[in-house]
């Protein structure tokens, strides 16, 4: 299945699926139309959510005012906007990273 990625007016929203207090920050692939991320960050005050922006900027290689976590707070399953990017270019770029 592959993952969901919808245009946005501000680039475009990835659908993650948060696995938090794991034991190591990383990108695990696709889970269920999303791309599943763990961080070792508690899901507690925000921790998790400020960890996964980090994960995703540094495994797509962005910057910090790229990557917003837009809607999902609370729920493991969130959509992150992406800025910069068309649902096209944000494809190939996971594509080659999940090969």
């Amino acid at each position: 299945m592959p993952i969901t990625i919808t245009p946005h007016a501000g680039g475009c929203l990835l659908a993650v699926r948060a696995q938090p207090g794991a034991r190591k920050n990383a990108v695990l692939g696709e889970h269920s139309g999303s791309l599943k991320v763990a961080v070792t960050a508690p899901p507690e005050d925000g921790r998790a959510n400020e960890a996964l922006v980090e994960v995703l900027r540094d495994w797509l290689g962005l910057k910090r005012s790229q990557v917003e976590l837009a809607s999902g707070p609370t729920n493991r399953n969130k959509q992150f906007l992406i800025r910069g990017l068309t649902p096209d270019e944000l494809a190939a770029a996971m594509a080659s990273k999940l090969e």
